[in-house]
């Protein structure tokens, strides 16, 4: 019997056998999860200008070169609200949030049918703003080295959120198959939207928000090495995006 076979025997539950294989598949594949961090240099006045959005009074404060899973980030919703949720999605199952494994993505090819997803996928879809983010790849000793992540302007990743318990907002950065050029880095990338597309994945329009579920184009985004201070989710300030040799 292979190791999916035992695994498959094990986790019987209907949801969490799901959820379960759903996530070891993915570690399977493609090795750690996409986009674990992320930095966020913008202003709180500057997203308020560039979403034309309304702030909530309790958004975090920046700059933060290293935002790392279960911190507060920023979020926009319908209506043009600018928020602050964790990051971190939280099935309504969970009675804790550490009930089970950390969703900080949800892959775009089967976001519509998860039991965890589906419904933020079709009522609770938001934006998450970003300057870059991080990559590691591993050497063959097992070393892990981080990557920076980043265009010419902000980033705006697609996400899902929804409320847990007492109302904690929460969310996670949908996933797609990556483009060749991140494909050097990691098997998958964050859906990224531009401009003209943030009123679609809000449902502020018609339009069908599925279609935008897929990869950026190809010089959309650069790359390139950093120290390993990121590898520590206590390290902080600028020096974490700069270059450094190969």
């Amino acid at each position: 019997m292979g190791a999916a076979d035992a695994v498959r025997l094990i986790f019987t539950a209907p949801i969490w056998g799901r959820l379960f294989l759903s996530i070891w598949e993915q570690k399977k594949v493609w090795g750690t999860p996409m986009c674990g961090r992320l930095a966020l240099t913008l202003p709180n006045d500057a997203m308020v200008n560039l979403f034309k959005a309304a702030p909530d009074n309790d958004l975090p404060e920046g700059p933060n070169y290293n935002v790392c899973p279960t911190n507060k980030i920023h979020v926009v919703v319908a209506g043009r609200r600018l928020t602050s949720m964790r990051w971190g999605f939280i099935p309504h199952w969970y009675k804790a949030p550490n009930d089970g494994p950390l969703l900080i993505n949800a892959r775009a090819e089967t976001i519509a049918n998860k039991p965890a997803f589906r419904d933020a996928c079709r009522a609770r879809r938001c934006l998450i703003p970003a300057n870059g983010f991080y990559e590691w790849t591993k050497t063959p000793h097992g070393d892990r080295l981080p990557w920076y992540i980043h265009g010419a302007a902000p980033l705006v990743f697609a996400g899902i959120w929804q409320t847990w318990g007492d109302g904690l907002a929460t969310c996670a950065i949908v996933t797609c198959k990556a483009n060749e050029k991140m494909a050097e880095l990691h098997a998958r990338m964050p859906v990224l939207l531009s401009p003209q597309d943030w009123g679609t994945w809000l449902g502020e329009t018609e339009n069908k928000a599925a279609p935008l579920m897929t990869a950026a184009s190809e010089d959309l985004l650069q790359f390139h090495r950093v120290d390993t201070a990121v590898n520590s989710n206590r390290s902080a300030g600028p020096n974490l995006i700069d270059p450094i040799k190969n």
